[in-house]
């Protein structure tokens, strides 16, 4: 009888030299695959991506005591500028000329340059910023106009609708102007003034109110 040799196998029942032979297998499909990955786009990383902090929420409100005091020639006025896609009001001093009372375009006037003036460095930690082009101006009304009316030089449906929204709140909120919670506005050309009223919709969402739809047709006077 003849004996033949016993094949040896390890315990796990893989003849020796199997696991390195399919570590190597292993290890040249992983180096094939990086490529195809990187062709589409898909890179690895080692650490995490710092995105940076959360931002974070502004005040909209000046804190109290920052408002400098009314001098004898001037007044306090309120006017509304931009803060997280709302309006908010901000209280501000203005000097008239030394003639009193300022009449109703004086008072318009004094009002257009407030909110044409950037907002200072503590209204800007607050988040006040404003949408009202600095060459904007604005003229009393015309023969046939209705008394409140004022002419901007810009017709207010061109106007960006924060900017609008900002006019009309603040010179309808003004107590020099009549505080009538509205603005009659009209543009340099022939058409008639319209009533944009600064409604609790305007103030929360200005973006959201188109001037071409937004104003009303004014009483003439």
């Amino acid at each position: 009888m003849t004996w033949l040799p016993r094949r040896t196998r390890t315990p796990s029942g893989r003849r020796p030299g199997s696991r390195p032979r399919a570590a190597a297998l292993t290890a040249v499909a992983l180096a094939a695959l990086v490529p195809a990955l990187a062709s589409c786009g898909i890179r690895g990383t080692s650490v995490p991506v710092d995105a940076g902090a959360a931002p974070s929420r502004v005040s909209c409100k000046v804190p109290a005591g920052s408002v400098a005091p009314a001098q004898p020639d001037s007044s306090p006025v309120t006017v509304y500028l931009v803060c997280s896609s709302t309006l908010a009001p901000v209280e501000r001093t203005v000097t008239y000329p030394k003639q009193r009372p300022a009449d109703r375009l004086q008072t318009a006037r004094a009002l257009l340059d407030e909110l044409q003036e950037q907002p200072g460095p503590v209204e800007e930690e607050a988040g006040f910023s404003t949408a009202v082009p600095e060459d904007l101006e604005v003229t009393g009304p015309r023969a046939g106009d209705p008394r409140e009316a004022l002419r901007l030089s810009v017709r207010p449906e061109d106007l960006p609708s924060f900017a609008l929204a900002q006019i009309a709140c603040t010179f309808g909120e003004s107590g020099a102007l009549g505080r009538t919670r509205a603005a009659v506005l009209g543009g340099p050309g022939d058409a008639a003034p319209q009533r944009y009223a600064c409604s609790a919709e305007v103030r929360t969402h200005p973006e959201s109110v188109p001037g071409a739809a937004w104003g009303s047709s004014a009483p003439a006077g």
